[in-house]
């Protein structure tokens, strides 16, 4: 499949299909590899009155292969410098059209899946040759914690893209929340196995293709965040 030449869709499993195929970033041969984009992420939980669960902020840092083609051409003054300002109609339509994949995205409190709302404060911002998108997922109705926990799950349900947890201090944030609550992480006991080989019987990539959103087969590699209070 040929590169495109001029505004190519940013939609990101799109756009990756794309970039695998055509810009020739897997392994050659009659074998391909699947996930086909790597994203490490971070992850804020914000509280707001009465110590209620308001959304979730998202920071996702992608490869260097992904951002180098989805930043084609956004350079408009040509300094060789991709700022936020230019990189802003990019972060709205990558937010916008991730609402398809539910944000890879998933928050309960007490047990309870909670409903989003439209994401907001999308941004983007380029530093060395890797690309990060953040943005808010206000939930529609904001929910008290209570003695129960808050668990985040950040995956994609088909394993397109694979996500991990950064490895800073910073990986998992509270804004706002009660005194005493604390979070912790949980990585995917099988996180070492980054690459699922197509190889294998059943692994082709025609059988990656076939899973939607509604699939489980990536919950195996989920990403989670617990926040426990008092």
């Amino acid at each position: 499949m040929a590169m495109p030449t001029a505004s190519p869709s940013r939609n990101l499993r799109r756009l990756t299909q794309r970039l695998a195929i055509g810009a020739g970033v897997l392994a050659a041969g009659p074998a391909l590899a699947h996930p086909h984009v790597w994203v490490t992420t971070k992850a804020e939980i914000a509280y707001g009155e009465g110590g209620r669960v308001t959304g979730i902020r998202n920071a996702w840092t992608f490869d260097s292969s992904y951002s180098a083609f989805v930043t084609q051409g956004l350079d408009t003054n040509g300094d060789g410098k991709l700022t936020p300002a230019e990189l802003s109609g990019l972060a709205t339509e990558n937010t916008t059209n991730l609402a398809e994949f539910g944000y890879f995205t998933k928050l309960k409190v007490a047990g309870k899946e909670q409903v989003f709302g439209d994401p907001i404060e999308p941004r983007m911002a380029m530093d060395g040759d890797k690309l990060t998108l953040s943005f808010l997922l206000p939930l529609k109705t904001p929910v008290a914690q209570g003695r129960g926990v808050t668990a985040v799950e950040i995956y994609d349900p088909s394993y397109f893209v694979s996500f991990s947890l950064s490895e800073d201090a910073d990986v998992a944030r509270l804004s706002g929340a009660p005194a005493g609550c604390a979070a912790t992480v949980t990585r995917p006991k099988n996180e070492s196995a980054k690459t699922a080989d197509t190889a294998k019987p059943g692994m082709s990539e025609a059988f990656f293709e076939a899973l939607t959103s509604a699939s489980n087969y990536g919950v195996q590699f989920a990403n989670r965040i617990i926040v426990a209070c008092p």
